[in-house]
């Protein structure tokens, strides 16, 4: 049997992971090893935060809607409960979206919500 030589098929390989490591610092992205170690935490990095980049968004929306609410005298506990008692099924990223981009929609869902003995604050 014939011996083989792996030449072309390692410096493929290690183009490929010179490659995903371009724009790293330092021997980061020039040295074989260290790009290697480098190119197994960034993936890692990458997978891990494309789900927190989910929790990420949800506290923005949270955020800016408790902001809309406050400013109406509701906490955002208070109007979640009285959107949920009222089945109006609208989720946080379109409620966010109302809040910033149209407050009169928001502001009018919001008097839908609100009971007419509350005094506004």
């Amino acid at each position: 049997m014939p011996r083989t030589k792996s030449s072309v098929v390692s410096r493929h390989r290690h183009k490929k992971v010179l490659r995903l490591t371009k724009g790293h610092r330092a021997s980061k992205h020039k040295l074989y090893r260290r790009a290697h170690e480098s190119m197994l935490h960034s993936l890692s990095y990458a997978y891990a935060h494309r789900r927190q980049r989910k929790g990420d968004f949800r506290r923005l929306w949270i955020a800016r809607i408790n902001a809309a609410v406050r400013g109406q005298g509701l906490s955002y506990s208070q109007f979640m409960d009285r959107l949920s008692k009222a089945g109006v099924a609208v989720n946080r990223k379109m409620l966010a979206e109302l809040a910033v981009r149209d407050p009169q929609a928001f502001s009018q869902l919001l008097n839908q919500v609100r009971p007419d003995t509350q005094v506004a604050g």
